[in-house]
């Protein structure tokens, strides 16, 4: 059978890292023999290249060509295209993973499109992926109906036949920024490129060490050089006008504006700051016209003008004051109410930890160049804000914790200006409510189980912020009664120790409260059993006990019903097949999954003669209680033991 995609992947020196792209290049649900995986082995000295024999030596798919160092990753990629054999070619660093579905549906949707070039949803740890883009599919995209030239990483899926007719390749040898050139040449020259947004397909790993490649510092000569040859790309193949000085402006943005703001600024020594200034004001006078600055956000737009204007110190005070500014959002009410967990927040900027202010006069015009000083650009900034603020956005964002999915909830904003009681001023808050419907929470379908934390992102006055939301006091408890919806068990609950809001899906056990029933609130006529439970369910919701008396189980259909604050289970007992004893109970909320939880009610059934009672479940025994004991007390030692070893490696940071 024709191979459908080749799965390219540069290789050099990752140590275990590689671990978790093999497993998931290996867990592909497209057929093993529809794709072919070539590592490409840029002469490594680690146990790499015999861990990759090995793994070749096991299976068919995969191929491993060993060559000498070239420096980067250039040069291993165009030799896995060359060996390539797949319609398209997919690229993947050694340190990152790939979704398991995510050949087959990057493919199926390149073909049912006729694209070039694939996008997939990209999820980062610990590194920045575009998040604009991934808001929805675009199955017909270019850099003019898409926020495409976000999205620069090689980590795509290409046609083969289109990058040999246009001869598209890597540039060579040990430089940056190689996959700049590439991608922008892709985008540009392709006859359609698609995004497919509605599955998290490439996983962007930062190490634990943050020895990969693009987090190492540079050095801003050769830096930017490499970044002038994105350019030259782009004037070789747009003309003169709006679509180039878009395309400049994100060059201006991510890779100089942004790398001399904030934090981020201030973090470098000051040598390399005036080192990466004077590089960056040189790119921006030589290649910048008077059409790509003015399109930029306010605070980018300042900083544009100052580089410009060659006023460097001025720039280490606009990113001090940056630097004080941060997101903060408080939640409000959480319940559950038509199916859905509604989340009220509040959210606004601060500033030295109060609420920020902002000017009540009305804005001046926008000055045409740069400001005579920090304070006139700060001034400038909250005028800005303020006369915009009809235009700022709030969302509410989930992200899975371990593999950093994130997906964008329905959010109902209202916006509020608030005025300042003693001083002049205003406060400009929004508030928001948030729809987080279990069925389609992760764009259309019902989220993985794990623990998904609620982020807050907000776009106004010229930043794009995100903060989690909280904290509260109220750590480590429950937000709202768990719900069972759509076939998931979805506990909203405050972290511990921050306190902030967080869903535990199809997780939980003791915080689901079904461990606080006694005797008195069950009853159980002839065979039929009913239970108030403290969980929400929007309707008649079938589920699943599960009966043990310790050598054999029964199970019974039952079902969860709205009762006021909680549900109503109801259920018909099995009672001819249960024999004389105590049968412990367990309620599977979710009996559709493919391994459905049973979660153990603290209540139990003693039958005898035919009749039933209630009671409370024996408890366990001497020998299960000091086991119980002896986990918890190894728990603490190595926590324990744990801090030990960070404290002890920070100081040696």
């Amino acid at each position: 059978m024709p191979v459908k995609v080749s799965v390219i992947v540069p290789v050099y020196n990752p140590g275990t890292y590689i671990e978790d792209c093999i497993a998931s290049l290996l867990r592909q649900s497209l057929p093993p023999n529809e794709y072919e995986v070539i590592f490409v082995d840029d002469g490594s000295t680690d146990e790499t290249p015999a861990r990759l024999d090995a793994l070749a030596a096991e299976e068919p798919r995969v191929t491993v060509i060993h060559q000498e160092p070239s420096g980067w990753s250039g040069k291993p990629r165009n030799v896995g295209i060359a060996a390539a054999q797949g319609e398209y070619v997919m690229f993947v660093d050694n340190d990152d993973y790939l979704g398991d579905e995510a050949l087959e549906r990057m493919y199926d949707y390149g073909v049912a499109n006729g694209a070039d070039v694939v996008v997939g949803k990209m999820a980062g740890h610990g590194r920045g992926v575009p998040v604009e883009l991934f808001r929805r599919n675009h199955p017909r995209a270019t850099v003019d109906t898409a926020p495409l030239i976000d999205s620069l990483t090689p980590h795509k899926m290409l046609r083969r036949a289109f990058l040999d007719d246009i001869g598209l390749r890597f540039p060579e040898g040990r430089r940056r920024l190689e996959d700049h050139v590439f991608v922008t040449e892709a985008f540009l020259r392709a006859d359609n490129v698609s995004v497919l947004s509605d599955y998290v397909c490439y996983y962007h790993v930062k190490r634990d060490d943050a020895s990969n490649a693009g987090f190492q510092r540079f050095d801003p000569v050769g830096y930017f050089k490499n970044l002038r040859e994105a350019l030259d790309v782009v004037e070789r193949y747009t003309e003169p006008g709006p679509t180039r000085d878009r395309l400049f402006r994100r060059w201006l943005r991510n890779e100089m504006v942004e790398r001399m703001r904030g934090r981020r600024f201030l973090a470098f020594p000051p040598d390399y700051r005036k080192e990466l200034f004077d590089e960056i004001r040189d790119v921006v006078v030589e290649r910048f016209g008077p059409g790509v600055a003015p399109e930029l956000q306010p605070t980018q737009r300042i900083v544009a003008a100052l580089i410009a204007a060659d006023r460097f110190e001025d720039i280490v005070a606009f990113a001090e004051w940056e630097a004080s500014v941060a997101l903060r959002a408080e939640p409000g009410s959480i319940r559950w109410q038509d199916g859905a967990l509604r989340i009220d927040f509040a959210a606004e900027y601060a500033t030295g930890g109060a609420p920020m202010t902002f000017p009540a006069g009305p804005a001046g015009d926008s000055p045409d160049g740069p400001p005579k000083d920090v304070a006139e650009a700060v001034a400038w900034v909250g005028a800005d804000s303020v006369a915009k603020f009809g235009k700022a956005t709030a969302d509410l964002l989930l992200r899975e914790r371990t593999n950093s999915a994130q997906y964008f909830q329905p959010v109902e904003v209202t916006r509020e200006i608030v005025p300042v009681e003693e001083g002049e001023g205003v406060r400009l808050v929004l508030r928001a409510t948030a729809a987080v419907h279990p069925a389609t929470a992760a764009d259309g379908v019902p989220p993985g189980g794990g623990l998904w934390d609620a982020f807050v992102r907000v776009k106004l006055g010229g930043w794009t912020k995100e903060c989690r939301l909280g904290p509260v006091p109220r750590k480590g408890q429950t937000a709202a009664e768990p719900g069972v919806v759509a076939g998931r068990v979805v506990l909203p609950y405050w972290t511990d120790p921050h306190g902030n809001l967080a869903l535990d899906i199809d997780r939980a056990t003791k915080r689901l409260g079904l461990g606080r029933l006694t005797p008195e609130d069950v009853t159980v006529t002839g065979d039929r059993l009913r239970v108030p439970l403290p969980l929400y369910v929007p309707g008649d919701t079938e589920v699943s006990l599960r009966l043990r008396d310790g050598s054999s189980s029964f199970d019974a259909t039952g079902t969860l019903s709205p009762d006021g604050s909680g549900a109503l289970l109801e259920a018909v007992l099995p009672v001819s097949s249960l024999k004389a004893g105590i049968w412990r109970v367990a309620l599977s909320p979710a009996p559709g999954a493919d391994e459905p939880r049973f979660l153990p009610l603290s209540l139990a059934l003693r039958v005898s003669g035919g009749e039933v009672q209630v009671v409370r479940p024996p408890g366990p025994g001497v020998a299960l209680r000091l086991a119980r004991r002896t986990r918890r007390v190894l728990g603490r030692i190595r926590r324990k033991a744990r801090k030990a070893a960070s404290q002890v490696k920070a100081r040696r940071a």
